[in-house]
């Protein structure tokens, strides 16, 4: 979308979000780069509130915003090498939370299989770390002295927002068609309720197809919004 298509907010915050390096790592308060960039836009939002960005990242937005360059506040953490997450082999129990958890998808593996980070695609958010239940995951430097921007190139920071973005629609995609299943098998309860039931009582029945029914109406009106 062009930005002359933008409301000035909206433009603003594209432009802040281009200057972040999209780790994706929450610690700025807020649950995504953009997030952030759109609270920054709107005000809502200090400009020295994201460690993996450090004092390159804050002068950056101090720029685009016009405002004053501050110190990064430590309440969101400090300014560091980048990281790169390491699963040990030997205690991984399979149990996908860091799957979960990770923005970038760059954790691979099967339920109850030993996972593994592809080093390449991670931006070190630190957020496999405490999902995992076993402790199993380290964090090892992964840019040598250089920390905040300066551990980043353009190309890593477009790499891990185009991996998140697909993470997002991947994960719609699978709600819609789990979506889609769970109401064709209700559909398909509802139509056999009377032939499959053990329940011979009429009234007992009619409860049972009215609680499916608002279910599927439910299913219908979240899929509307």
């Amino acid at each position: 979308m062009s930005t002359s298509t933008l409301s000035p907010s909206a433009a603003l915050a594209l432009r802040l979000a281009a200057a972040l390096p999209q780790t994706q790592c929450t610690r700025c308060g807020y649950p995504d780069c953009q997030a952030y960039a759109e609270a920054l836009a709107a005000g809502k939002a200090e400009i020295n509130q994201c460690p993996p960005g450090g004092a390159e990242g804050v002068a950056r937005l101090a720029a685009i915003t016009g405002r004053p360059v501050l110190p990064l506040n430590p309440e969101h953490g400090l300014e560091a090498p980048r990281q790169l997450a390491v699963i040990d082999e030997a205690w991984c129990i399979g149990c996908t939370l860091c799957i979960k958890a990770c923005p970038a998808d760059c954790i691979v593996g099967a339920p109850k299989a030993m996972h593994l980070i592809v080093a390449a695609q991670c931006t070190g958010c630190e957020l496999c770390v405490p999902a995992c239940p076993v402790d199993c995951i380290s964090l090892v430097n992964a840019s040598g002295e250089a920390s905040g921007w300066q551990a980043w190139s353009a190309a890593q920071a477009a790499e891990a927002l185009d991996r998140y973005r697909f993470r997002g629609e991947r994960l719609a995609r699978e709600k819609r068609e789990n979506d889609a299943r769970l109401q064709a098998e209700a559909q398909a309860k509802l139509a056999d309720l009377p032939a499959a039931s053990q329940i011979s009582d009429p009234v007992v029945l009619d409860r049972k197809r009215a609680m499916i029914e608002a279910a599927l109406a439910r299913a219908r009106a979240k899929r509307a919004e």
